[in-house]
Parts: structure tokens; C-alpha cells; sequence
């Protein structure tokens, strides 16, 4: 667990059960290579954004407590695939999001993207059909 100082004592910060921007960013190396070394992930960063080795490596196995990734050695070389695909990893923030910032109800969900995002003509045609083939009192044998 990573620590925290409040009020001068030193305490236990818990590990989100979602993925941080970094741990995300390493993870989309990770899905579009299937598997890679810390050195690999770290070559594929880009410029801009490059992290340490060693950042890469904690990262890696903070990773591997989460159980979004494994590894296996390879000679003298870590190799990390993702146990967690991006619909799975996706499904779980939202699961994050809904229970801490909207009380576990879908519809404060949807009702807050609604309210301030920007959403174009063919987005909104795909929700209103999406919520029609999952409306529980529609039959959806007649179409």
C-alpha cells in the first residue's frame, strides 16, 4: 500500500481497485502487444510520456496485485500478459464509478452524461436502441 502524512501521521493509503492513468497506459501496451519485458513496455512508451525502468517495473507488479496482469519468466526476463481484458477493465470502472459517485443507479449515470457531455444525432441513436432491446417490458421477438 502506498502511504500518505495526515496531520503529521503516517498512514496506510488504499489501492484503487480501478486502474490509475499509468497503470492504464502500460496496460494498453500490454493489450496491443498480447505480452511484453518491462524493457519492451518501457521502448514502447512514448516519448512524451516515458517513465524509469524502475517505474515501469513497480507499476508492472502493482499490476499483478490487482490481477489485471501475470508474468513468466522468460531466461532472465520478466514477460507480463494481461489477465484482464479492455471490456473487462472498462466494466470495472464503471462499476467504481457508479457505486462511489452515483449511489449505484445507473440512471444518475446516464442522466449526468446526458446533462454535460456532448453527445451527437447518431451516439443518441444508439442509446435510445440500446435501452429499447433492454427495456424488460418490450418484446423483442416482434421485430
Amino acid at each position: 500500500m502506498n502511504s500518505l502524512v495526515v496531520g503529521g501521521t503516517l498512514v496506510a493509503r488504499k489501492r484503487s481497485p480501478t486502474l490509475t492513468e499509468s497503470e492504464l497506459r502500460l496496460m494498453e501496451i500490454l493489450w496491443q502487444r498480447g505480452s511484453a519485458t518491462v524493457a519492451e513496455v518501457v521502448e514502447a512508451l512514448p516519448k512524451r510520456l516515458s517513465l524509469a525502468y524502475s517505474t515501469v517495473l513497480t507499476t508492472l507488479r502493482i499490476l499483478e496485485q490487482k490481477g489485471y496482469v501475470r508474468h513468466t519468466e522468460e531466461g532472465r526476463a520478466f514477460v507480463y500478459c494481461p489477465l484482464v481484458d479492455r471490456n473487462q477493465a472498462r466494466r470495472s470502472a464503471v462499476e467504481f464509478v457508479l457505486s462511489r459517485f452515483f449511489n449505484n443507479s445507473p440512471e444518475l449515470l446516464m442522466l449526468n452524461i446526458l446533462e454535460h457531455e456532448d453527445i451527437d444525432a447518431a451516439e443518441l441513436e444508439r442509446l435510445r436502441t440500446m435501452i429499447q432491446q433492454n427495456d424488460p417490458g418490450e418484446d423483442h421477438e416482434q421485430r
